[in-house]
């Protein structure tokens, strides 16, 4: 029987190892924030019964941001050059860069908001590749709604669904028409 020390490493904590120094504020936080999101899309998925992987929702909810490094937000640890709009693309970018599985970088790239389509990114001058960035798959979709509820901000607690709503109305008029359509997916 193998000892802890020698148990295989899931592949969230090898992508999470390869960009994030242990022991920094940053790593800490992206660790916190991403075990709460996996958390709750555990418990969705358990509740709502989906045929997902367990391992497979734990590994998308945890590198959903591993792109945050890169981006500007001093307010949470972030000092690259990038803005952190794109956090999400770069995330993905970097899964792919690397050989990591298709549909990880996928989540990545689509969780951003309730997704963002094509159209609003180039209505708005976003600072994003004009495409579409809305969750298509159930664990995409899975992993972009419990985000909603988690900030790595704050004081990080779960967000009610009404702070939630209103987060998502204060942008683009339809990013709130596909959190409740999420919302209706999987929230009680």
């Amino acid at each position: 029987m193998p000892t802890a020390d020698q148990q295989p490493r899931r592949l969230w904590q090898q992508i999470v190892d390869r960009y994030y120094e242990p022991g920094t504020e940053l790593r800490q936080l992206l660790l916190k924030h991403s075990r709460q999101v996996a958390d709750e899309a555990l418990a969705i998925a358990h509740r709502k019964g989906l045929r997902l992987d367990d391992g497979d929702i734990e590994d998308a909810a945890m590198v959903h941001d591993i792109g945050i490094f890169m981006t500007d937000a001093a307010g949470i640890h972030c000092h690259g050059p990038e803005h952190y709009l794109r956090h999400g693309v770069i995330g993905a970018a970097l899964m792919r860069d690397a050989g990591d599985p298709e549909w990880l970088a996928r989540v990545a790239e689509r969780h951003t908001g309730a997704g963002i389509t094509a159209a609003e990114i180039s209505a708005a001058d976003l600072p994003l590749p004009v495409k579409d960035l809305v969750p298509e798959t159930e664990l995409e979709r899975l992993v972009c709604y419990a985000d909603k509820f988690y900030s790595k901000s704050g004081d990080m607690q779960r967000k009610s669904l009404e702070r939630v709503r209103a987060s998502m109305a204060k942008h683009f008029p339809a990013a709130l028409e596909r959190f409740e359509g999420l919302h209706a997916e999987f929230g009680q």
